[in-house]
């Protein structure tokens, strides 16, 4: 694939971006409730203002970025992870650490909907020039981001053996070489991008059914991937005894999209159109909830028992490969003019805020003593609902 140099600089600074975040973050639930010693439900608490600080307020990055242009908020966003990295090093009562994950948040908000939003107007510039498939380039994007959580959890394991202070500076390095880099390299002005300054754009995105109906869509396939922390740990610890298979198990997701995302995407993305993508994603999606709710009533345990598990993690990835990278090449399609930044961080938004919801009551669902299989069967129903509310055309 033959890219521009920025979308080389801004897919590297995907990779870049979660090397540095999940140096910190698989780590720090431990080093709350341990080092700390905050309850665990505080620890919950804390670990959901983050997500809320960051998802919740990814609209705002996207309207800032595109007021402002993507260099200033980019580089405001680096300036704050990095200062919110460092402060959580140090940090050492509940209330420090609220502002220290509030503030790691808030950063992403601003600098993650900018980015993408750019990835994704130059993916359609580059589809126009007759490159290839703008999903092409979204999912590069996505095998970037994939391959630094990968990485990052590797770097912070070794650097915990120091201390926990000493994995939250390394990602405030990390964010110190992002922000040079783009100072340097980030052009001041991006041909084609225009700012906007008249308001209204939150209006007319409340207006726009095909948005909101593929925000609705994107938000139930999340809420089924997110089952890979919530039911696959209750599958695990009941197939094994304990959640040890639990890393293998992410492990062979994040390999499974660094490795077969770009050929998924050129075999199939390439010759489907978007919706036809994404429900073909979603019945992936279905298909891996079905296995274990199959293989449920044998009561499998052990290895075997670890199988139906396994085949899960499997289609869920696959699933993902069609539907993630293609949604962000749909929202070009569907945003208002000198507005794809709003609507990128809108669909994370309104996404993150279904999942939200969504997760609570799958928590509930999943402690009802109701029969093994059901559960999952409902959960199978949630990617073949977002089916039904998928935008009609692309």
């Amino acid at each position: 694939m033959r890219l521009s140099p920025l979308l080389r600089l801004l897919i590297l600074t995907q990779l870049a971006f979660n090397v540095g975040f999940f140096a910190v973050l698989p780590f720090l639930s431990e080093h709350l409730g341990q080092s700390i010693g905050m309850a665990g439900w505080l620890v919950g608490f804390v670990l959901g203002l983050r997500t809320f600080s960051q998802q919740g307020l990814f609209v705002v990055g996207g309207a800032l970025a595109d007021r402002y242009g993507i260099r200033p908020v980019v580089l405001a966003g680096c300036t704050l992870r990095i200062a919110g990295f460092a402060w959580l090093g140090y940090a050492d009562s509940t209330a420090t650490v609220i502002g220290a994950v509030l503030l790691i948040g808030f950063a992403a908000a601003l600098f993650s909907p900018a980015v993408e939003s750019e990835v994704a107007r130059q993916a359609v510039a580059w589809e126009r020039e007759g490159n290839g498939s703008r999903t092409r380039v979204l999912a590069l994007f996505t095998v970037a981001g994939q391959a630094g959580a990968f990485v990052g959890p590797l770097l912070g394991g070794l650097l915990l053996a120091v201390d926990f202070r000493v994995v939250c500076l390394a990602g405030s390095g990390i964010f110190v070489l992002v922000l040079a880099g783009h100072a340097w390299l980030l052009p001041q002005h991006i041909p084609g991008r225009e700012r906007i300054r008249a308001k209204g754009g939150v209006r007319a995105l409340l207006r726009n059914r095909r948005f909101l109906a593929l925000c609705s869509a994107y938000g139930a396939y999340l809420l089924a991937y997110n089952q890979l922390y919530l039911a696959l740990p209750a599958e695990v610890e009941r197939a094994t005894g304990s959640q040890t298979a639990l890393a293998w198990l992410f492990a062979l997701s994040s390999l499974l999209v660094v490795t077969a995302q770009l050929p998924v995407t050129r075999r199939v993305g390439d010759r489907l159109a978007l919706r036809r993508s994404m429900v073909t994603g979603m019945l992936l999606i279905s298909a891996g909830f079905a296995v274990v709710a199959l293989a449920r009533p044998a009561g499998w345990t052990g290895t075997a028992g670890l199988l139906p598990a396994a085949g899960f993690v499997v289609l869920l990835t696959f699933g993902q490969m069609l539907v993630a990278p293609v949604a962000r090449a749909w929202v070009p399609d569907l945003a208002e003019e000198g507005r794809l930044g709003l609507y990128t961080g809108a669909l994370s938004s309104v996404s993150g805020l279904i999942v939200l919801v969504g997760s609570s009551l799958t928590g509930t669902l999943l402690d009802t003593g109701l029969p093994a299989a059901v559960p999952w069967l409902v959960l199978a129903a949630v990617p073949l609902g977002a089916i039904a509310v998928l935008p009609r055309r692309a």
